[in-house]
């Protein structure tokens, strides 16, 4: 007995990527739909047309459409078009360091380069000066905290990825080289 494809068109394999992205995309502030249209359009490779995301996810049309455009405004998504078919069809990247340094940046610039701003035009303020010392001490250590991961965040966007990936297997052995008075 042959088995015979899922009405969805996706492997059991892909189908299983797809959930888990849309679980961990509502588990990241994403809408799962969100996180679920991008995973199938990195599985699958190809550009894909609303109808058949919809389709194959399940979702209503216009579900897909302001997902597709949530995923635009996050620069993961982008409109490809095919010969001879005059609809738009959806595509991301299928370079997995590409689509990691996308979010990191796109989720810095809205969620964490805010924060800064927010914490130095407090610093700068007259009335911060009125503010208790301990009050201006954890604000100024938040401040600089913040200010540092974000120049350490923007060295790391610029490595390649072989750097990085270098970076990552050093793991502990980084803690023994700045600290090499310590043992085991």
């Amino acid at each position: 007995m042959a088995d015979t494809p899922p009405a969805d068109g996706l492997s059991a394999t892909s189908r299983r990527f797809v959930m888990h992205w849309g679980e961990m995309g509502s588990r990241w502030g994403v809408n799962r739909t969100v996180a679920q249209i991008h995973a199938l359009l990195f599985v699958s490779g190809r550009p894909m047309h609303a109808e058949e995301i919809a389709e194959t996810l399940a979702v209503a049309r216009s579900n897909v459409s302001n997902s597709l455009r949530e995923l635009q405004g996050y620069s993961l998504v982008r409109v490809a078009h095919l010969l001879g078919d005059r609809r738009d069809h959806f595509e991301t990247s299928r370079d997995v360091w590409e689509l990691f340094r996308t979010i990191v940046r796109e989720r810095k610039a809205r969620e964490f380069d805010p924060t800064v701003a927010m914490l130095r035009d407090c610093v700068v303020d007259p009335a911060f000066a009125n503010e208790p010392a301990d009050t201006r001490k954890r604000i100024q250590e938040t401040l600089t905290l913040t200010s540092s991961l974000s120049v350490w965040a923007e060295e790391m966007l610029r490595l390649e990825p072989s750097t990085l990936m270098k970076l990552m297997k050093l793991g502990s052995r980084i803690q023994k080289l700045l600290r090499p008075s310590q043992t085991k």
